[in-house]
């Protein structure tokens, strides 16, 4: 099989989260485990840092890897979803795994996934570790695919974990309430590793206090930090929270005796981008008119990413607005602003949300607008009807950004 063959087996025959939802979530590690001693436990030789959180676990992964490049470290950077291209979950120093390592691994293991009815999350995990094993990197920061104590990532060791914050998103797998979840993605605390809390609540405090006094876990709340400023190349008021959470691990590291200079912290920050080639962070399009896409998708990241908007300057606002069927419409149309134009669109999967469904439950929260057959054709159509001066926001969900940027 070729490059886009192998994407088409990966995508097609196995279990995948972001287009089946339930059908492809497993409530045990067996089976990454079954992997990881097939291909050699190659997750055992490289440090790590584990990232966990409803939102901001992208963004902080890619600030540490980022800072940890300035640093002169070696560094693998495995995250979910990808926008664009398949290969942007597995980089090395900013670099995507080459299309011809995917052929050859699936094509290795191929028989082996089918024997045991590995998912596509389980062999990318597999996929990643053997890479970075390969390659001989110094850390690798992986990030949380979902929850965090049944994740297949939760097969490491590494130097700290941080979980970034805790909100209502998945509960259909993770729990309806915040203590459900963050006992979830506390399930990253290990035993003796130290741990950073980004941002917390009454109701999820108490359970990383336990998690960590059970695994005799050090226990760090970034949120205590005072910061007098904090450069960053990613944009966004959210990222303030995001840098808290990244100084407080990069401290942790620091205490352990790994040598990181302020002046890498600082480089580190403000070429995330460069370092890394994250996209779809308060990610500027174009500038006349201002055109902007984000990727939050649930309650707590579109709180942040709404209060921006209102920050911007323009005439007249138009929303590119899709979504999946797995949210809370409830809580999140609320956030979005009534004075503004919405080209409501479905994102090209399985689980993109009906349209009949969105603009109904929309119009109940006074947000009106066109409906159109495809995401593209939505931009299209509110990029010709968009004067210089106004602007237009892209979002909902990560399936509609990405969709823009392919």
């Amino acid at each position: 099989m070729n490059y886009q063959e192998t994407l088409d087996w990966m995508f097609v025959q196995l279990p995948m989260y972001q287009r089946q939802g339930a059908a492809a979530y497993k409530k045990d590690l067996s089976n990454t485990l079954l992997l990881v001693d097939h291909i050699g436990n190659p997750h055992k030789n490289f440090k790590s840092i584990h990232v966990a959180g409803t939102n901001g676990k992208g963004s902080c992964s890619h600030m540490l890897a980022s800072v940890l490049q300035e640093a002169g470290y070696k560094v693998g950077l495995y995250t979910s979803p990808h926008l664009v291209d398949f290969r942007e979950r597995i980089k090395i120093n900013g670099e995507e795994i080459p299309e011809e390592n995917v052929i050859q691994f699936i094509a290795k293991n191929k028989s082996f996934f089918e024997e045991n009815y590995l998912s596509f999350f389980e062999m990318t995990v597999g996929l990643a570790f053997e890479y970075f094993s390969e390659e001989k990197v110094d850390f690798a920061l992986v990030e949380v695919g979902l929850g965090g104590r049944l994740d297949s990532t939760n097969i490491i060791t590494p130097e700290v974990s941080l979980i970034t914050n805790i909100g209502l998103d998945h509960t259909q797998f993770l729990g309806d309430t915040l203590e459900k979840i963050a006992f979830e993605k506390g399930g990253i605390i290990k035993k003796n590793i130290p741990v950073v809390i980004g941002e917390y609540q009454k109701e999820t405090l108490p359970v990383f206090n336990k998690l960590a006094e059970e695994n005799d876990a050090e226990l760090f709340l970034a949120s205590e930090l005072i910061l007098e400023s904090i450069a960053s190349d990613l944009l966004g008021d959210y990222q303030k929270n995001n840098s808290k959470s990244v100084y407080q691990t990069i401290k942790v590291l620091q205490d352990k005796g790994f040598s990181i200079s302020d002046a890498a912290v600082q480089l580190g920050l403000s070429s995330v981008i460069k370092n890394t080639k994250l996209l779809g962070r308060w990610q500027i399009l174009q500038d006349t008119p201002k055109t902007i896409c984000d990727t939050a998708h649930n309650k707590e990241g579109l709180t942040y990413t709404m209060k921006q908007l209102q920050k911007e300057s323009y005439d007249r606002l138009h929303i590119v607005l899709g979504m999946v069927d797995d949210k809370d419409l409830q809580s999140v149309l609320p956030l979005f602003p009534k004075k503004a134009k919405y080209y409501f669109c479905k994102p090209n999967l399985g689980r993109g949300l009906d349209l009949d469904t969105l603009c109904t439950k929309a119009k109940g929260f006074g947000l009106t607008g066109e409906v159109f057959s495809s995401v593209n054709e939505a931009y299209e159509n509110a990029s010709k009807n968009a004067a210089i001066d106004d602007c237009i926001y892209i979002g909902g969900s990560t399936f509609v950004v990405a969709e823009i940027l392919q």
